[in-house]
């Protein structure tokens, strides 16, 4: 038998790195060195990239605007990410409708060597061509389970599945949200917290500070806009509440778009020539290679909360 442990009171818990106030209950004393190596291997993450990586990206994006020598060089390369985004500014947030924004990268089928880098904003390859269809994802899931039975969350999938690793001996645990799921009550309080979010989402909005990072997508080879990294809870609930619009950050396009919307343009001209085809990006709709329609055609979304 497992021996389990009340919640820990509200504020007893150290901030883990993608922590919420939320979870607070839910840290365990012995999650406190795992949360803390977590933070030093961000606070090395970010040290170097300060130190290092983000002076060089503006030194090769500097070299790029100006034409100077080795300017190819640094296009070839797949210029500089975050350089680039300090460049263009708000020119990469669009707004877009959350239930149109379905397709996402599935980075699964892809081996590793052949993803492209996330320092780098043209990607070649085939990435574009593998996508998932976020109306069947496991964060989807969630969100509309605990909205349907938010007076009985022990009925979720989610809940089922958290209880059966703590019957296993191993009960759920996030060094990055410092979070220990040991206990029937805890598991309760874990799910409880989404649906505060959910429920404070439709009350409030959106809110694009709340969580760690923005949105993130990717333009396909079609110049259209697949969802890539985090946020994809925020996102789930966005599509259930049927928001009217949400704000995306483009973190990286495909080379073959931006060689046509580009053309022979360099420099400044080439980032005007950017800004003006992202504002026609629209997303992706279609599934990829995998041809994944599930029962596509049998879904149908919940009516927007007011």
């Amino acid at each position: 038998m497992i021996k389990t442990k009340p919640p820990a009171r509200p504020g007893s818990a150290p901030r883990a790195p993608a922590g919420d106030e939320a979870f607070a209950s839910l840290y365990d004393p012995s999650l406190r060195w795992p949360v803390r190596r977590a933070w030093l291997e961000l606070f090395v993450r970010e040290g170097v990239q300060t130190a290092l990586g983000v002076p060089l990206e503006r030194l090769l994006m500097g070299a790029w605007l100006g034409h100077m020598p080795g300017h190819a060089a640094v296009e070839r390369l797949g210029l500089p990410r975050r350089a680039l985004g300090e460049a263009m500014g708000e020119a990469l947030t669009l707004e877009v409708h959350p239930r149109e924004l379905i397709q996402s990268v599935r980075w699964g089928p892809i081996p590793r060597r052949k993803r492209p880098s996330s320092v780098t904003f043209l990607w070649d390859g085939e990435w574009d061509r593998h996508r998932g269809d976020l109306r069947f994802s496991s964060r989807y899931n969630l969100i509309s389970e605990l909205a349907i039975h938010r007076d009985s969350l022990t009925q979720t999938r989610r809940f089922h599945e958290l209880a059966s690793r703590l019957a296993e001996g191993r009960p759920w645990q996030s060094h990055q949200q410092g979070v220990l799921l040991d206990s029937r009550p805890r598991i309760l309080t874990y799910l409880q917290a989404y649906l505060s979010f959910l429920d404070d989402m439709a009350e409030h909005g959106f809110n694009a500070t709340r969580g760690k990072d923005a949105l993130g997508v990717a333009v396909s080879r079609d110049g259209r806009l697949l969802k890539i990294n985090r946020g994809l809870h925020r996102l789930a609930m966005a599509q259930y509440l049927g928001l009217e619009t949400v704000p995306v950050q483009v973190r990286a396009i495909h080379r073959q778009w931006w060689q046509r919307v580009v053309g022979n343009a360099h420099g400044a001209e080439a980032l005007e020539r950017l800004r003006i085809a992202l504002g026609q990006c629209v997303p992706e709709s279609a599934p990829g290679l995998e041809g994944e329609t599930l029962l596509a055609q049998d879904f149908r979304w919940p009516a927007p909360r007011s």
